[in-house]
């Protein structure tokens, strides 16, 4: 039996993705369809119970001991209650807890939660890490094909590393993201040019010429704002999520580039 609605089916329903606006929170509307997801997969409040309490080291109450609404109105408080960063982690625990077609339905229901309500997060082999707009999630998935293409490895774990430093809950970690992300440009670009000890501000200034203008120019400029933003940061200029973001995005859109002339 088909569990799509007739809207999927027919071809009718488009995903309306609205713009990122909440990444460092879980809004009340989130908590409440996380119960809702859970419940549609035929699983009961007291399922739910038993992985949140366990999850926030609280008992479950012993006088609660009717579904609903009892336990269920116990889940919801407890859900309500808790830090934003708890509800992203109890859902990779309730997907952990599910069989091979709960975790399809389930993360497909929170995922598209995600991207119609604004949420920059998202379910990626189990585990929650950073969402941005689409052209962010294009680069991003491009170049890790690219890389692992090209075999080079090193390269393709720094950006990985990059993404997960982005994802740090309840504080993502912007220098390292600006590190990795710049060690892969780094990595691909030694290839690239087939010197395997330079820095990347050192390959611009030994090979002039050797990438075109002005492909050049930002790369120089890249190191430039990663040294001084991720590498010797100084008191009081702490760089934001955004700017993080831009650097792996644009890292990421070289690195492509290079990575397909080396293929």
């Amino acid at each position: 039996m088909c569990n799509e609605t007739f809207s999927k089916r027919q071809g009718f329903f488009q995903l309306k993705e609205k713009e990122i606006i909440v990444r460092e929170d879980a809004p009340e509307g989130l908590r409440g369809f996380l119960r809702m997801a859970f419940y549609d997969l035929n699983k009961k409040p007291s399922e739910l119970r038993a992985i949140v309490t366990k999850f926030l080291k609280i008992p479950p109450d012993s006088d609660n001991w009717s579904e609903s609404p009892n336990i269920d109105g116990e889940v919801e408080q407890l859900l309500e209650s808790c830090e934003w960063y708890s509800i992203y982690d109890i859902i990779e625990r309730i997907i952990q807890k599910l069989n091979f077609a709960e975790k399809k339905k389930f993360t497909n229901e929170i995922n598209d939660y995600f991207i119609t309500n604004g949420i920059g997060w998202k379910i990626v082999n189990e585990h929650i890490e950073t969402r941005g707009d689409e052209v962010f999630e294009t680069t991003v998935k491009t170049v890790a094909s690219v890389l692992e293409t090209a075999m080079l490895q090193t390269a393709a774990t720094e950006i990985r590393e990059a993404i997960n430093d982005l994802s740090r809950r309840p504080t993502p970690d912007i220098t390292g993201a600006i590190q990795h992300s710049l060690a892969c440009l780094e990595c691909v670009t030694r290839k690239y040019l087939g010197d395997s000890k330079s820095t990347l501000g050192d390959l611009m200034r030994k090979f002039p010429g050797a990438i075109p203008s002005p492909l050049d120019q930002a790369i120089t400029k890249i190191w430039g704002f990663t040294s001084e933003q991720g590498r010797h940061l100084r008191e009081g200029q702490v760089p934001e999520y955004l700017e993080a973001e831009l650097v792996v995005a644009v890292t990421s859109a070289i690195a492509t580039y290079l990575g397909k002339k080396i293929v």
